[in-house]
C-alpha cells in the first residue's frame, strides 16, 4: 500500500487537531469582545493534544507514514507530552502579564494564543519529522510565528528591535542549515534520515562534501540551541521581547531543538560522530565558558537567565556527544537519554523563573532587574521559596530537579572516558552557582524597594507552586522521569 496515497493518519492526529484548532480559535476570537474565550480554548487545544498523544505514547510503538516522512515512535511522544505542558504553563503565566500589555486586545486580539499554538505545530512537526525536508518546514512555521510573537508590542522600540536581530539572524541561521541539508543530498542522493545514514555508513558517499554538509548542519542546529559562537541574538533576544514571548522563545522549543540534533545526527548521521562529536565540544566548552563568565555582569535579570540558557545548552550538547567512543556505541542511549531529561529538566526551571518575573511586573512597571527581587522573602515568603528552589535547580544543588541533570549528563561523559570534559563542566558549573545564588541573597537579605502589595491571579498562583514543588519532587524522586527518557531513547534508537 503506498503511504502517500493512503496514509496513516492516526500517528498525525494531534497534529491535524492541532492545525483545525488553532484556526478555528482564530476564527472565532474575531467575533468575541473579550479575550478570555480564545486563552480557554486554546488550554482546551493542548489537553486534547495530550490525550491524542498520551495514547501513542502508551501503546510504546514506532510508527512511520507519509513514505516514512512523519514518525512516531516512543522519543517524540514523551518530548511533546512535555511541549503542551510548557506551552500550556507558559499561557496560564502569560495571560495576566499579555493583558496588561495590550497584547489581548484592539487589533491584535487572541493573535497571541494562535500564534503560540502555531508556534508549537511546528514544534511539533520537527520533533517527528524523520526527513531533513520535513524539519526544516517544521523549524519554519515555528520560527516564523515566534518573529511575529516577538515584534508583538508594535509601540515598544526595544521588542521591534529584538524582533529585527532574531529575523534576521534567524533567517541566516536557516540558510545555514539549509546549505547543508542540500550537502547532504548531493552527498547521499535522499533527503530520507534513514537511507542518509545507509549511505553514509556505506562508504559510497563522498565523506568532504557530507563533512561540509555536517559543519553547516551543526551552525544551524547551534543556533537553535543558543549555543556559542552562535549565541549572539539570545541575550538581546530575551531581553528586549516581551517577558511573555520570552518564555514562549526559550521553554518549548529547546525540547524541539533537542529533538532535531536527535534526528539529524543521531539518526541521520551517527556513522559520521566522531566528526560532528567533535564540533559539539567545541561549542559545548565555549557555551559553558561565555555563558557562566559573562552572566555574572549582568544586573537585568532577563539578560542573566540567557546567558544561564547559553550555559545549560554547553550541558546538553555534553550528553550528545558522549554517546559514541571510537565505534562503539553502547553508551548512546544513556548520554543520549541524560541530554533528554537535562533539556527537559531546564524548561521545567525556565518556565517558573520566568514565571515569577511576570508575577512581579505590573502595568508600567517591567520586573526584569534584580535589584527588583529585593526583598521579596518578606513580600511573600512563599514565592521567594519558590524561586529559591528554582535558582538552586539551575545551579544543579542538591536534592533539586537540577542536581540529578547535571550529574546525569556528567556520568554519561566520564563513561564515555573524557574525565577532562567533566572536570571543566564542574568548575564552570562552580562558577555558574554564584550568580544563582546572587538572586537567593538579594530576595531574602535585601530591603525591598518595592513593597506593592503582589496581586497574583488564583490560576498563576497555583500552577506557579506546583511548578517549585515539581522541582523538589523530581530531585528526590527522579527514577521515573529518567527511566521514561532512557525508555524512549532505547527504544528509538532501536528501531
Amino acid at each position: 500500500m503506498n503511504q502517500m496515497t493512503n496514509p496513516n493518519l492516526i500517528p498525525v492526529y494531534a497534529e491535524i487537531f492541532l492545525m483545525v484548532a488553532a484556526s478555528a480559535i482564530l476564527l472565532i476570537d474575531m467575533f468575541m469582545a473579550k479575550r478570555s474565550l480564545a486563552y480557554y480554548l486554546s488550554l482546551a487545544t493542548l489537553a486534547v493534544c495530550g490525550v491524542l498523544t498520551w495514547a501513542d505514547y502508551s501503546a510504546g510503538t514506532t510508527v512511520y507514514t507519509f513514505s516514512n516522512m512523519f514518525v512516531s515512535d516512543p522519543m517524540s511522544n514523551l518530548l511533546k507530552l512535555f511541549t503542551y505542558l510548557a506551552v500550556g504553563v507558559t499561557l496560564i503565566y502569560s495571560r495576566q502579564y499579555a493583558g496588561e500589555r495590550g497584547m489581548l486586545s484592539g487589533n491584535l486580539g487572541g493573535e497571541f494564543y494562535v500564534l503560540a499554538l502555531f508556534s508549537m505545530l511546528g514544534q511539533m512537526v520537527m520533533i517527528s519529522g524523520n526527513n531533513m525536508l520535513i524539519i526544516y518546514l517544521g523549524l519554519e512555521l515555528m520560527s516564523l510565528s515566534l518573529y511575529a510573537l516577538v515584534a508583538m508590542r508594535r509601540d515598544h522600540a526595544q521588542s521591534t528591535e529584538a524582533a529585527m536581530k532574531y529575523f534576521i539572524l534567524g533567517a541566516l541561521a536557516s540558510g545555514f542549515l539549509l546549505y547543508g541539508i542540500s550537502m547532504l543530498y548531493g552527498a547521499t542522493g535522499s533527503l530520507d534520515l534513514t537511507e542518509v545514514a545507509k549511505m553514509a555508513g556505506s562508504g559510497t558517499a563522498n565523506k568532504t562534501i557530507l563533512v561540509f554538509g555536517i559543519v553547516f548542519m551543526v551552525a544551524g542546529l547551534a543556533f537553535k540551541l543558543g549555543a556559542v559562537p552562535f549565541h549572539m541574538w539570545v541575550p538581546d533576544v530575551y531581553q528586549g521581547a516581551p517577558t511573555a514571548v520570552t518564555l514562549l522563545l526559550g521553554g518549548a522549543p529547546k525540547l524541539a531543538a533537542f529533538a532535531i540534533c536527535i534526528r539529524l545526527l543521531v539518526e541521520g548521521l551517527l556513522p559520521m560522530a566522531i566528526d560532528w562529536q567533535q564540533m559539539l565540544m567545541v561549542l559545548a566548552v565555549l557555551s559553558l565558558a561565555v555563558g557562566n563568565l559573562t552572566a555574572i555582569a549582568q544586573t537585568n535579570l532577563k539578560r542573566m537567565l540567557a546567558y544561564s540558557t547559553i550555559a545549560q545548552m554547553g550541558f546538553v550538547l555534553l550528553g550528545l556527544l558522549a554517546g559514541v567512543v571510537g565505534a562503539d556505541s553502547s553508551n548512546a542511549a544513556t548520554a543520549y537519554s541524560a541530554a533528554m531529561y537535562y533539556s527537559i529538566t531546564y524548561v521545567m526551571t525556565t518556565l517558573g523563573s520566568f514565571g515569577l518575573i511576570m508575577m512581579l511586573a505590573r502595568a508600567g512597571f517591567e520586573a526584569e532587574e534584580i535589584a527588583d527581587f529585593k526583598g521579596l522573602g518578606r513580600r511573600s515568603p512563599w514565592f521567594a521559596v519558590v524561586m529559591t528552589v528554582l535558582m538552586f535547580s539551575l545551579a544543579g544543588v542538591p536534592p533539586m530537579m537540577g542536581f540529578m541533570a547535571k550529574y546525569s549528563v556528567l556520568q554519561a561523559v566520564a563513561t564515555s572516558g573524557q574525565i577532562w570534559l567533566t572536570v571543566v563542566a564542574v568548575m564552570f558549573s562552580l562558577i555558574g552557582a554564584f550568580y544563582y545564588l546572587r538572586i537567593v541573597k538579594t530576595m531574602w537579605f535585601d530591603e525591598a524597594v518595592d513593597t506593592t502589595p503582589i496581586a497574583v491571579p488564583l490560576d498563576m498562583r497555583v500552577a506557579l507552586s506546583v511548578n517549585g514543588v515539581a522541582i523538589i519532587a523530581l530531585g528526590l524522586m527522579p527514577g521515573s522521569l529518567l527511566g521514561a527518557c532512557m525508555n524512549a531513547m532505547s527504544k528509538t534508537l532501536g528501531t
